[in-house]
């Protein structure tokens, strides 16, 4: 090793020590991922990454999470190759990108497929996965007394690399150590190696972990069902990955993070990729892989409001102070409602980062959700905020009631206005979505697309319920503001008491560097429904500043 790497590394650790490591939760409070992921084989020539970077830069993107292929790091055993990292690097500073690369190492999707060819071809030294009928798998076995030297050993130097190139992270700000790690066909491994290490003892640091005070072997704690097996390969693919989360921390210290393809849809371990970073496994990677920062959600099914509350993990006391994982999505599917999910991961969950897949491929319709959001994002990031939520709606989930000290908001999908031929015309509804602000007392930002609030009083909101529980119908309102015939309410039972809130100002504005609002319009009138509610129509991107004040 050169003199200066040795420094290089010596300097890593004391700032280690010193600093106790610069993780998520400290770059979340300087920068905040609105990312992109490339598809798988975007960045495989240079004139690819010459082409793709720039058209990142023109849809808002400030992040790109980019592959590393070990296949074209070390086509030859032993010969590092860095003319893509180097590119990528070069381009993204040109363009004012920051970068996370994702290492496609021993697996990718479950799947050894970007191992190098040198790699694939000698079994004997770098043996597969068997499933328990004896079949081979493109899936390198992790219990490999070969395999893991041979990954840490290619990803060590691109970390290397990475701190030579980069020393201050100004560009590469994060890492993805593997992809969607997991088993396929079969929950676990069963190759001798594999069984071998099943009828070891479970780890006392395992055990400890999970609050188990049994002692014995995977079998004799866990059981012997699918389940039980996918625990044994989490423990060892966790273990795996924390061997070359170590080495990232002492060569080049930036937050680490591993991804999960969802368990979803009725499936089984082995029918998904058994054995990876997901939420119900998330303590026993916590205690394999102390070292990873997140454990991050690639979110490609319905239900995206339930799979991000999944990876939200909150404070909790035992977890000595930090986050137990902070949210970071690093794949969602690329489509016409990604902004609006984008903008409700930021305002309700205040994640790190969001990032559609293969935004490179996608349509001008599904990627211009993505820029208008980012776009209201860039400028809301700017503000102080005293308190966020995010909305999400659709056609099924159309309604949420915040309070937020004293204050009601009944917050809706846009389309509960009938007004719009679309809310009734059987055409399924695009969600609605938006970041939800606080400011200070009866001071507020909404930033987002297809979304309606009221506010009342605390007591005005509790007799409207009181009222439609005795089957007192509210009027309906016309578009004007008027009752529609024949739907006067009936008398009420009993008098109003309290105030009400209104609105004293609804103004679309823009926001600067420095947080600083710039007035566009006043929405009042037929914008605010006289002064009934604030509101962004769908197919609409805006922030609004909406004041409020308190009458009797």
């Amino acid at each position: 090793m050169k003199k200066g790497r040795i420094i290089s590394a010596l300097l890593s650790i004391f700032m280690m020590l010193v600093s106790n490591t610069l993780r998520a939760d400290d770059v979340v409070s300087q920068f905040r991922i609105l990312g992109g992921e490339l598809s798988n084989s975007a960045a495989t020539s240079v004139s690819d990454i010459e082409e793709v970077l720039p058209r990142m830069k023109v849809l808002g993107l400030n992040t790109v999470l980019v592959p590393v292929y070990w296949e074209f790091l070390e086509p030859v055993e032993g010969k590092m190759d860095f003319t893509l990292v180097d590119r990528t690097i070069d381009v993204a500073r040109q363009q004012g990108l920051k970068i996370v690369p994702l290492w496609f190492g021993a697996w990718k999707n479950s799947m050894s497929c970007y191992a190098p060819a040198w790699f694939k071809r000698d079994v004997k030294r770098f043996p597969r996965a068997l499933t328990a009928e004896g079949k081979p798998l493109e899936i390198a076995s992790c219990f490999s007394d070969n395999v893991l030297p041979a990954d840490l050993k290619a990803f060590s130097a691109l970390m290397q690399h990475i701190a030579e190139k980069d020393p201050q992270r100004e560009v590469v700000i994060m890492m993805q150590i593997e992809n969607e790690i997991g088993m396929l066909e079969s929950a676990r491994d069963h190759s001798p190696l594999a069984e071998k290490a099943y009828k070891q003892l479970v780890p006392q640091t395992l055990l400890k972990a999970l609050g188990l005070k049994q002692q014995g072997s995977w079998a004799e704690v866990f059981g012997t069902d699918c389940y039980a097996d996918e625990k044994f390969m989490a423990w060892h693919y966790a273990c795996y990955v924390e061997h070359l989360a170590k080495a990232a921390r002492l060569i080049h210290d930036m937050p680490l993070y591993v991804n999960a393809a969802m368990n979803s849809r009725g499936r089984k371990p082995g029918e998904y990729p058994s054995a990876g970073p997901l939420a119900h496994l998330a303590d026993i990677w916590k205690a394999g892989a102390p070292s990873i920062d997140i454990l991050a959600p690639d979110i490609y099914d319905t239900g995206f409001k339930s799979w991000v509350s999944q990876y939200a993990m909150p404070l909790r006391p035992q977890d000595g102070g930090k986050v137990k994982n902070r949210l970071f999505i690093p794949e969602s599917r690329c489509c016409e409602n990604s902004g609006v999910r984008a903008l409700y991961a930021f305002g309700e969950h205040q994640a790190l980062g969001f990032s559609p897949f293969a935004i490179d491929q996608s349509s001008p319709k599904e990627t211009e959700s993505v820029t208008q959001a980012y776009n209201l994002l860039s400028q809301v990031f700017n503000v102080k905020p005293k308190n966020t939520w995010g909305l999400l709606f659709d056609q099924d989930d159309k309604e949420r009631v915040i309070e937020d000290e004293g204050v009601v908001m009944t917050c809706r999908h846009y389309f509960t206005l009938p007004w719009d031929s679309r809310a009734t015309d059987g055409s399924t509804w695009p969600e609605g979505g938006a970041m939800l602000i606080r400011l200070g007392k009866y001071d507020y930002l909404l930033a987002g697309s297809g979304v309606v609030i009221d506010f009342k009083t605390r007591t005005e909101k509790q007799q409207e319920r009181q009222r439609a529980g005795l089957g007192i119908q509210q009027k309906i309102l016309g578009e004007d503001g008027f009752a529609e015939a024949g739907t006067a309410s009936q008398s009420s039972v009993s008098r109003f008491t309290g105030s009400r809130l209104g609105l004293l100002s609804v103004d679309e504005v823009t926001i600067d560097h420095q947080g600083q609002m710039h007035f566009l319009r006043r929405h009042n009138g037929d914008q605010s429904h006289q002064g009934r509610h604030a509101r962004i129509s769908v197919d609409e991107w805006k922030i609004l500043h909406i004041q409020l004040y308190e009458y009797k």
